[in-house]
């Protein structure tokens, strides 16, 4: 019981993250399929969003070793 906190951490924190990468790929996928010459644009924002996304769920990583 004493562990619950850093799991329900970790667990909660890495869910918001792990669907926030999986819309913004869905959503580049489907520029680059609508607008094949869009990819040089889509691509590198769409990693940069992925990024900065995972950046949360280490944050959660952390607070669930710290607690």
């Amino acid at each position: 019981m004493e562990n619950l906190p850093s799991a329900l951490a970790i667990g909660l924190g890495a869910l918001g993250p792990g669907l926030g990468i999986g819309f913004i790929g869905m959503k580049a996928v489907e520029a680059i399929g609508r607008n094949p010459d869009a990819q040089n644009k889509v691509l590198p924002a769409m990693l940069l969003g992925m990024a900065f996304t995972e950046a949360i769920a280490i944050y959660a990583l952390v607070i669930a070793f710290i607690k």
